[in-house]
Formats: C-alpha cells, sequence, structure tokens
C-alpha cells in the first residue's frame, strides 16, 4: 500500500492547486510565525479555497495558545491539527478533531513512548532533532532509530526531497511521507516539478 503524501508549507493558492493535480493527499498550513512559511488567516483561506475535493488540509502549530487554534479554527476548513512543540495530549484533544503529533528524533528518544502519550493522535510524525527548530530545516535522520513495529501511524519527515523519498517509503514503510522544504524553488514557494518527482518517487517507493 502507498504512503499518503503531504507536501507542507503551503503559502500561495497556487502551489496548493499544483500539489493537488499531481497528486498529493494533504497539504500543510504553517500558523508558526518564526517559520519562513508562516501564513496568515486570509492567505490561509485563498489557499484552502482553491483545493479541489478530497485534499486534506493540515494546520501546524507550535506550542501555541488555545486561543490561536480557536481563532484559526473558526476562520478556516481544517481537517487536520499537528503539533510540533511541547504540547500535552490533553491540550491536542481538546479541539475535538483529529491531531497529529511530531517527535524530533535523535538517539535516545523513546517512540514507543510518545506514542504511549499521545495514544489518540492519528499519527506519530517524525522529524529530525535540529536546535532550535520545529522541522522544515531540510535535515534528515537516522531511520535505523525508528522502532519496527509502532502502535501509531508513523509519519516520516525530515530532510525527504525527490532524491531520497523512494529509499525512505522501502526502507520505512511509513504510512505517510511529509515534505517542505525539499521541494521548493525558494523558503515558502514550491517547484512544480520537484513536487511531481517526489510524489512519484513516494509512489513507486512503494512497488
Amino acid at each position: 500500500m502507498r504512503p499518503r503524501i503531504k507536501i507542507c508549507g503551503i503559502t500561495r493558492p497556487e502551489d496548493g492547486v499544483a500539489a493537488a493535480r499531481l497528486g498529493a493527499d494533504a497539504i500543510g498550513l504553517v500558523f508558526y510565525d518564526k517559520s519562513p512559511r508562516h501564513v496568515t488567516l486570509e492567505q490561509a483561506r485563498a489557499v484552502i479555497a482553491a483545493l479541489p475535493p478530497f485534499v486534506t488540509v493540515v494546520a501546524l502549530f507550535v506550542d501555541p495558545s488555545r486561543a490561536c487554534v480557536e481563532q484559526v479554527l473558526a476562520a478556516c476548513a481544517i481537517d487536520v491539527l499537528q503539533f510540533h512543540g511541547d504540547e500535552t495530549a490533553d491540550f491536542c484533544r481538546s479541539f475535538h478533531r483529529p491531531y497529529l503529533k511530531a517527535v524530533r528524533v535523535r538517539p535516545g528518544v523513546d517512540l514507543l513512548e510518545w506514542s504511549a502519550r499521545y495514544p489518540d493522535a492519528r499519527g506519530l510524525l517524525t522529524d529530525a532533532f535540529v536546535d532550535g527548530a520545529h522541522g522544515g530545516t531540510g535535515t534528515t535522520f537516522d531511520w535505523t532509530l525508528l522502532p519496527e513495529q509502532l502502535p501509531l501511524p508513523l509519519i516520516l519527515s525530515g530532510g525527504l526531497d525527490e532524491h531520497n523519498v523512494a529509499e525512505a517509503v522501502r526502507r520505512v514503510a511509513p504510512a505517510a511521507v511529509d515534505v517542505s522544504s525539499g521541494v521548493e524553488a525558494s523558503k515558502g514557494i514550491k517547484d512544480a516539478a520537484r513536487m511531481a518527482a517526489f510524489i512519484s518517487g513516494a509512489r513507486h517507493g512503494s512497488v
């Protein structure tokens, strides 16, 4: 079964449309103001309005206030929440939406423990640990640190691009792959050719 594919850090309607047309299952909108891919509510609404049906919209946060998340949910048609900070499981589930919990992987991080802490998460998103950063760094991590079996669906992120995604899918067999900087022309601006190559690689890796 092929992995689901998410293109994260979409900032423009045309990039969201291109991602969907090329076969992405989901797009990510970043509501973290320290990210170069941060979007305003107006930008987010424009992206969402341009999408075709059946494309999942994921809203990404890093240690947000409750008011911040509620404001986004009130203004935008969001399907899934994605938390990249130190949010508790109680906080993540309190919005009554499906959520993903991101974990920055490095030696000593116990993903089984993380799965137990967030048992109702729809998936555990594994990213590279880069001090002071919360994703979008273009850095890979050692995939051998991933346990063979996790009780939650594994979403592989961290330094993926069109050159390594097929190998990543073959080696890790994730439920989904998530890419941001690996398909960009510049920060926040996606490259359609790179998105096409990434999606093709993700599909071929599962054959």
